[in-house]
């Protein structure tokens, strides 16, 4: 018995260490924020040692997920390593009570529920950069689903405050196709699965699935390779963990931008962590665009 106990305790204790080596070893705490009448949250992690005119990176959650915080996404080891501040904002509550960005879903549009959420991103990200002296030029998004999708409205509406966006299994809706404009180029990824069953590979034309119609992944891509007039195209396949995934990488854009797209062929609706190392990936894409 006391064998067994000790057993226990040592496998409870190499979880608590792998847990901690996932989630980093700083600060994360919990606030709030309102703006134009919506209640927010976000969860804010500071590493141990930060440099001063550190970068901001915004994780932005999919529709109805809640734990982001402690899953972390694999950013708060890179945050420890490369000096940046990581924010996690929530959402406030649909009319079905799930956390959602608004990005033009057919169910919130008939329910005429529409938050400004990227005037909301680009005040909180002001703020607290103020509050913490942090850069003001290296500001970076990525989110997961419906968190993609708010990196894509980002990159429509806010490109002057934000460095680049990364976009995981996100989608452009068609309303935001057809009713917004870029207003300058802006270094965009995106990784997708082929075999994604929400945010489709070959979009949602005809609304099949009830979101609101979508376009198709590589269409997405194409745009903003257009938008930032890539002029070619480097591909390499990444060491093989479980999907295979190619990664499209469009040169040459203007002021040396650059629009990743990894390929996850067979991949499913996810963040693509057992593929690869997805937030490493991430990082060193918005790496490229930190201003010293």
């Amino acid at each position: 018995m006391k064998r067994f106990l000790l057993l226990l305790a040592s496998l409870f204790l190499l979880s608590a260490v792998a847990v901690a080596e996932n989630n980093g070893t700083g600060t994360l705490t919990e606030h709030k924020f309102s703006y134009k009448g919506a209640q927010y949250s976000y969860h804010l992690y500071i590493p141990k040692d930060l440099p001063q005119n550190a970068p901001l990176l915004m994780v932005f959650h999919g529709y109805n997920s809640r734990n982001i915080p402690s899953i972390g996404y694999g950013f708060q080891p890179l945050a420890d390593k490369h000096g940046f501040v990581i924010c996690y904002p929530r959402g406030e509550n649909d009319y079905k009570g799930k956390p959602y960005w608004y990005v033009g879903y057919q169910f919130h549009i008939e329910n005429k529920d529409k938050r400004d959420d990227v005037g909301f991103a680009v005040r909180l990200a002001k703020y607290l950069q103020k509050r913490y002296n942090l850069s003001k030029e290296n500001l970076f998004a990525t989110g997961h689903s419906n968190g993609g999708a708010m990196c894509y409205m980002l990159a429509y509406k806010a490109a002057d405050h934000f460095s680049a966006v990364a976009s995981v299994s996100g989608h452009i809706m068609e309303c935001m196709y057809r009713s917004l404009k870029p207003k300058r180029a802006i270094p965009v990824m995106e990784v997708h699965g082929t075999e994604d069953n929400l945010s489709r590979w070959n979009g949602d034309p005809y609304n099949n699935d009830g979101w609101g119609a979508d376009i198709a992944t590589p269409r997405a891509v194409g745009l903003w390779a257009a938008v930032n007039r890539c002029t070619h195209e480097q591909v390499e396949v990444l060491p093989v963990l479980r999907n295979r995934v190619v990664a499209h990488r469009y040169l040459g854009g203007t002021n040396g931008n650059q629009v990743w797209f990894y390929h996850v062929q067979g991949g499913k609706h996810s963040w693509a962590d057992k593929d690869m190392n997805t937030a490493a990936e991430i990082w060193s894409f918005f790496e490229k665009y930190i201003k010293e």
